[in-house]
């Protein structure tokens, strides 16, 4: 008996030990992965470097400043009209990429294919919308022959068999799609960080996120590198780092462009509808694109996507709109400069004849935490955690993955000791727990009821569009892993798959971080303390809105966000 013991123990022990040899080995594979993939991207790099000053060398009397001051409408007409070659601009967005991928880590990978299409493009007699227009391309959208890595280790060295569709439709129209852009890993996060290709910083403050997931575009595009970006948005992963970085970008409805060849972070999770949208430095730019993408080549290469061209129509009206706005959902207690971005544009809008009308988003708290964490984590996390077998953890992600890894019966317990100091937390964890198919089913009737709800009450009020506030300013570095509530006034738009676009206002005021220190939140548990810590030191930073519009009114949403801009820029130039 004693002998069969031991021998039972020593085996238990060397099943042990050769486990823990089997991770290390593991580990120590990724970790080789991680400094090759390091290495190529530095060769990438390179050959960025290499093709730009050649060009400079062959050609040293273009400036490179007036074709990066140009919009991309502007840069689109003088591109189309012979005034300005194909070469020149991208070349200059190629060199431009690169100093500023140097600043502020943006830039993942080369797409060095993109020079012999650059040749395939100038030998085209039809020259379309987005003709010599650089765009660049967020990680989790595949471009042939390139990884799309989530951050993932593991993901290397796989790189896609086709462009998506999207991608395929940019190129038709005679784009140039030229750089991959960094992404937190797994994409289940607004800050931008792997343990691939590190941090990616905010270029108007170092110390700061430029959000996530789409932070690569936001940083590369907000500092001149790119005219346009393509990223998508699971919870404000167009927005928040259109927000924090000071740009425009536009959550289309989840079915207005093809998803075909995206990567999703939750494989097969449909309760929050992914959307996907264009990212830029104005509306314009934004319209230029869906324009371009709403397309006969769109519609027939994914067949899922409904015909619906541009409307040239509703986005050109200049009939007043009748807005509805809220400047606090009762869930994340809008920091100072969050409120009055809204009080102030809504006072725009009613000075230029809109009419402006109160409304109060329903249920915010049942949304959060009875079906957006129900909806994520309905498998109880076990699809998300997928990712992260055998993979390297950043940082960023740990407290979500260790919300994601405890078992059941230890969250319900969680969720009881703190329910009186930590209500949010405690029924966050309460909800984590995997669901029944019946039980999905029920909550997939839960999301549709609260959209019919939602939607009366805009019908009630007999409204156009929508305006509210988007979380800001950027975050501290490190801090959006810490606070997953401040995405309440985002992901709402997911849940209700309304196209949802993003405008900057004004910056934050010495008065706003004055009127912080007294911030207490609705809870006032350690989340909204943590709200406070990541916002604050925000001086001069850019605020933004969020215009809304329901399902498939993409255009009314830009048209929207074009007043919202039209009038911001003017009071700007009357200060």
């Amino acid at each position: 008996m004693g002998a069969g013991a031991s021998a039972v123990s020593a085996l238990l022990g060397g099943a042990a030990a050769a486990a823990l040899l089997l991770r290390w080995r593991g580990r120590s594979g990724l970790r080789r992965a991680a400094a090759e993939a390091g290495r190529r991207r530095g060769l990438a790099l390179g050959r960025m470097e290499k093709a730009a000053a050649r060009f400079r060398e062959q050609n040293p009397d273009v400036d490179a400043d007036p074709i990066l001051s140009l919009t991309l409408v502007e840069l689109s007409e003088k591109l189309r009209d012979g005034s300005l070659s194909p070469d020149w601009v991208f070349y200059t967005y190629v060199d431009k990429a690169l100093q500023v991928t140097k600043e502020v880590n943006c830039v993942t990978d080369y797409l060095q294919e993109s020079e012999s299409q650059l040749q395939q493009v100038k030998r085209q007699e039809k020259k379309d919308l987005l003709y010599g227009i650089p765009v660049s391309i967020k990680d989790s959208i595949n471009c042939k022959g390139h990884d799309s890595t989530l951050g993932f280790a593991k993901r290397l060295n796989q790189p896609a068999a086709e462009d998506c569709v999207l991608v395929q439709v940019l190129k038709r129209r005679g784009a140039l799609p030229f750089v991959k852009t960094n992404v937190p890993q797994s994409l289940l996060n607004f800050d931008c960080s792997n343990l691939i290709f590190g941090q990616t910083v905010n270029p108007l403050d170092h110390t700061r996120t430029p959000g996530g997931s789409s932070g690569g575009e936001g940083a590369l595009i907000s500092s001149g590198g790119s005219i346009l970006g393509i990223g998508t948005d699971v919870g404000g992963s167009l927005r928040f780092p259109a927000a924090f970085c000071g740009i425009c970008a536009l959550k289309a409805t989840g079915g207005r462009l093809s998803k075909k060849g995206v990567v999703a972070s939750i494989a097969g999770q449909k309760s929050a509808v992914v959307g996907i949208g264009p990212m830029a430095r104005d509306v314009d730019s934004l319209a230029l694109c869906m324009r371009a993408l709403l397309c006969d080549d769109m519609f027939h290469l994914d067949p899922t996507v409904p015909p619906l061209p541009f409307n040239e129509e509703v986005f050109s009206s200049s009939q007043p709109l009748r807005v509805g706005y809220y400047d606090n959902d009762s869930f994340t207690m809008p920091s100072p400069s969050m409120r009055r971005a809204v009080l102030e544009t809504k006072q725009l809008l009613e000075n230029a004849g809109h009419t402006l009308v109160p409304f109060k988003p329903c249920r915010v708290e049942h949304l959060m935490f009875d079906i957006s964490v129900r909806g994520l984590f309905a498998d109880g996390s076990s699809t998300f955690l997928d990712g992260f077998k055998g993979e390297l953890e950043d940082p960023n992600v740990k407290q979500l993955l260790l919300l994601c890894k405890a078992p059941g019966w230890l969250r319900r317990l969680l969720s009881w000791i703190l329910k009186p100091i930590e209500p949010r937390l405690a029924k966050t964890l309460r909800n984590m727990n995997e669901r029944s198919v019946k039980e999905l089913w029920k909550l997939h009737c839960e999301i549709e009821e609260y959209c019919r709800e939602f939607i009366a009450e805009w019908r009630k009020l007999d409204l156009d569009v929508m305006l509210c506030p988007i979380v800001g300013p950027a975050f501290q570095i490190g801090f959006p892993g810490k606070i997953s509530a401040a995405v309440s006034y985002t992901i709402l738009y997911n849940y209700l798959d309304f196209p949802t676009g993003v405008v900057p206002v004004t910056t934050v005021t010495k008065k706003d971080e004055e009127e912080l220190k007294s911030h207490r939140g609705h809870y006032n548990d350690s989340w909204d303390k943590i709200f406070v810590k990541a916002t604050r030191g925000g001086v001069g930073l850019p605020m933004a809105v969020q215009c809304v519009a329901l399902p498939w009114q993409e255009e009314l949403c830009l048209r929207f966000m074009k007043e919202v801009e039209t009038l911001t820029r003017r009071r700007q130039r009357n200060l």
